[in-house]
């Protein structure tokens, strides 16, 4: 099967993003999602990221995006995590416990034409297992993780990633924001 079968059937995958090498899946679906956080053997009340090919998507899986959000992705150059007060139109599973959404603009062009050809967010978590640390590479990859991912991206097996996880900002609904992660 392909990426893209995989995506379009409730399966995960294993693929490289603009950051660290992450497991994904079809941001939409409970039982994919679900089957993400088995994989990461993470807590389900840990919400995860999401990726887009465009920020001009955002409003179809965010209820409000707030303007400082286009000054943001402006203006930070490096990977922009963006943290949305309400998610819509995406799996309960993937919502923090007050309704919002994590979602970083793909800044790879694997990724982004990946999801551009899929026409949905995909979840995009790094490919270890809860609480390890972040495979710079594929190589660094738990075996474990490898055996349980229905399907695993064949392109830049080669490449060390100097990249680490994306910054985080926490936007509220009064306009203001935090820095979650640097």
């Amino acid at each position: 099967m392909s990426c893209l079968g995989t995506l379009n059937s409730g399966g995960s995958i294993l693929y490289p993003t603009d950051t660290i090498w992450g497991i994904g899946c079809d941001a939409t679906r409970e039982d994919a999602v679900r089957k993400i956080y088995r994989i990461k053997k993470r807590m389900s009340s840990k919400s995860l990221i999401l990726l887009l090919d465009s920020p001009n998507k955002l409003p179809l899986y965010v209820e409000s995006v707030p303007l400082i959000t286009w000054d943001l992705l402006k203006n930070i150059t490096s990977p922009l995590t963006i943290i949305y007060p309400r998610g819509r139109n995406l799996a309960p599973n993937v919502l923090a416990e007050d309704g919002s959404v994590a979602i970083r603009i793909a800044d790879h062009e694997f990724c982004r034409e990946m999801i551009r050809q899929f026409g949905k967010p995909i979840v995009s978590t790094s490919a270890n297992l809860s609480g390890a640390s972040n495979p710079l590479n594929f190589a660094d990859i738990n075996p474990a993780i490898l055996e349980q991912v229905d399907y695993t991206v064949g392109i830049y097996h080669d490449i060390i990633s100097s990249m680490k996880p994306s910054r985080i900002i926490k936007l509220y609904e009064n306009g203001e924001f935090s820095v979650i992660r640097h």
